[in-house]
């Protein structure tokens, strides 16, 4: 297999992983749901563990915010997890999930 072809491929299992893509040839589409949840939920505890005022301030309602997010704005294989974490904090904000913030607190729960 070429490194073209190795790439496409890699590029098609991240599409199906992150953002609900169809399954490349090859692979069982029960089993990439079952991996896309796991890796969803890991997405949602390293976010936890980057912004952990965010999780505290949101307790029992922090996983099913993300999940919610997660499925509307997946995560892409090329970005930056600091990033998707300020898009959570935006997103949580603009929903009215969490106050809005003074500048400072903004600055602080959006590290860039």
């Amino acid at each position: 297999m070429s490194r073209e072809e190795l790439a496409r491929r890699q590029a098609e299992l991240l599409q199906a992983l992150l953002a609900d893509g169809p399954p490349p040839e090859g692979f069982d589409p029960a089993r990439l749901r079952v991996e896309a949840q796991v890796l969803r939920r890991k997405h949602g505890r390293v976010l936890a563990y980057q912004r952990p005022e965010v999780a505290e301030a949101l307790g029992e309602r922090y996983g099913p915010l993300f999940a919610s997010f997660n499925a509307s704005r997946p995560k892409r294989a090329e970005e930056r997890s600091g990033a998707y974490a300020d898009e959570f904090v935006t997103w949580l904000i603009e929903g009215g999930h969490l106050p809005k913030p003074k500048r400072r607190l903004v600055d602080c729960l959006r590290r860039r």
